[in-house]
């Protein structure tokens, strides 16, 4: 994949065997992420800890097309996340999430699973060419491909939990 793109599918999926998916090997994060004020595209900060370890990112991602994003990602300090939230965006609620990161079938995949849905998740998988024909786990019941539908970003849902609270 070109350095700053993203390409990523998305789906709807029935919510998982997370115990099965610690047997199958995957990697749990626990995602903690901000939505900033912004005029350059869609701006969060995430803190992300594996294993204990807590790093820092800040994104700021821009749709081109289709499933097609120009991603900006970097690791930024502890001091620079606090100065960063301050630009919190009022309107959205922090998400947090575990993610559940699995190689299988060629594919990396990442599944999210929120404290708000007892019932679905979503099952995310970068590629490197938009035509790719994605191989899904086959112990992942899929409910839809979100991809191209905005009303399943992460940022849509964080504007949806503020109203709703």
């Amino acid at each position: 994949m070109p350095k700053g793109l993203e390409i990523e599918k998305k789906y709807l999926i029935a919510y998982p065997d997370t115990d099965l998916l610690i047997k199958k090997g995957a990697v749990l994060k626990e995602i903690e992420q901000t939505y900033l004020v912004s005029d350059v595209g869609s701006e969060r900060v995430r803190l992300t800890t594996i294993n204990g370890v807590t790093t820092y990112t800040h994104t700021v991602k821009k749709k081109i097309k289709g499933i097609v994003r120009t991603e900006d990602e970097e690791t930024v300090s502890e001091e620079e996340y606090k100065r960063l939230l301050l630009r919190a965006n009022p309107g959205c609620l922090n998400i947090k999430k575990r993610r559940y990161v699995l190689s299988e079938n060629g594919f990396c995949y990442e599944i999210d699973v929120f404290p708000f849905w007892t019932d679905k998740a979503f099952l995310e998988v970068e590629l490197e060419e938009e035509k790719t024909d994605v191989v899904l786990p086959d112990f992942v019941a899929v409910i839809a491909d979100v991809s191209e539908d905005e009303n399943y970003t992460n940022r849509a849902l964080a504007g949806r939990l503020k109203t709703q609270s």
